[in-house]
């Protein structure tokens, strides 16, 4: 059923202050989080992400839409946060994630052009993937097919990844790129941001593969936040026809900065 904005919007900003709260800001304690309305009226959520090296913090936005990405939604209808969209933010959606240039509706929600009247809001989207999906193929593989969902416009470098739970969830994660590099994100840091969004914690493994390039590992950016969140998360590199080689974190960034005297926020 299609609605008018307004009564979508309500609800959507209720789901985005119920997310709020489960951000990552042991820094500054600003709680953010952001809900995309696909077409078919399933939502996706994000939140923020903070990092000890404050400029690699992931935005809520930037969760949000990653997310989709990874899953293969790029039918991103209306977005909304739990408070007002900051000049960033707003430069953000303007130009173009995803190749949609999204229109200010209110101070805290844009609308994609196309799509004036709205889904009623029906229900969270999971990321995991399913039993269906997986039909016992290792775990490599799945992280190959995975990386054709990256968004890559510019690089047209692919990365997927697969992270998994010790619950036994799966998370898919590629790179997505933006007009604005500074709002590029990994596929890595994008299935980590995903996990603390849904709130999961119990990370075990991460399945890594770059199909162009099988001596790729994860940049510094992915190093530190891995380290951060997940030390020894147990990480499997795809080498192509070569065995994948297995690491962790702590190995790929010794001696990292944990932020630990900062963590009281500020003053």
């Amino acid at each position: 059923m299609l609605s008018e904005p307004s009564g979508v919007l309500q609800t959507l900003r209720y789901h985005a202050g119920a997310y709020a709260g489960r951000s990552y800001a042991p820094f500054s304690g600003r709680l953010e989080a952001a809900v995309l309305l696909l077409s078919d009226g399933q939502w996706i959520p994000g939140v923020r992400v903070e990092s000890a090296s404050f400029s690699l913090t992931i935005p809520a936005l930037l969760n949000a839409f990653t997310t989709a990405t990874a899953v293969g939604r790029r039918d991103v209808v209306a977005v909304v946060q739990n408070v007002p969209l900051s000049p960033q933010a707003l430069h953000y959606l303007a130009t173009g994630p995803l190749g949609i240039r999204f229109r200010p509706h209110a101070a805290d929600a844009m609308l994609n052009p196309d799509h004036d009247r709205l889904p009623e809001p029906d229900g969270l989207f999971h990321p995991f993937l399913s039993e269906a999906d997986t039909a016992g193929a290792p775990r490599i593989r799945l992280a190959r097919s995975i990386a054709a969902r990256a968004y890559i416009p510019e690089s047209h470098f692919p990365v997927g990844c697969l992270l998994e739970t010790r619950e036994g969830h799966l998370l898919p994660g590629v790179n997505v790129e933006h007009p604005d590099w500074s709002s590029i994100l990994c596929a890595e840091r994008n299935a980590l941001s995903t996990a603390v969004t849904y709130g999961l914690q119990e990370l075990r493994k991460l399945y890594l593969t770059c199909p162009t390039d099988p001596t790729g590992s994860p940049c510094g950016a992915c190093r530190q936040l891995l380290a951060e969140q997940a030390p020894e998360l147990e990480v499997w590199m795809d080498r192509g026809e070569a065995s994948p080689e297995r690491t962790n974190p702590t190995r790929l960034l010794p001696g990292s900065f944990t932020g630990i005297a900062l963590r009281d926020g500020p003053g």
